[in-house]
């Protein structure tokens, strides 16, 4: 991927959702809602603090993470549909 974000973005690949309940009943692609778990792709180099110091961020590519049900933009890079989201609007790292 020729695509590198900036100061503390991170891009993130939402991962496909169950189909089926766990009492076997399979959902229809009109009623599934969208994951809110997905693996980040690339990671930008961090904030800047109050000194002009580069903060590294938490996450890193390959990091399975949770993040809100509204957060983040929605962009097709090379046949992909990502998200690019502040590292503010992830909630924590899955696993």
């Amino acid at each position: 991927m020729k695509f590198r974000p900036l100061h503390d973005r991170v891009v993130v690949r939402r991962l496909e959702s169950e189909e089926r309940t766990a009492g076997g009943i399979i959902i229809p692609d009109t009623a599934k809602e969208k994951p809110q778990q997905g693996e980040v792709v690339a990671v930008g180099p961090g904030a800047r603090n109050e000194k002009g110091e580069l903060v590294a961020l938490d996450v890193k590519a390959g990091d399975k993470v949770l993040f809100g049900k509204w957060s983040g933009t929605e962009i097709k890079l090379d046949g992909q549909d990502l998200l690019i989201m502040k590292e503010s609007d992830v909630m924590g790292i899955v696993g």
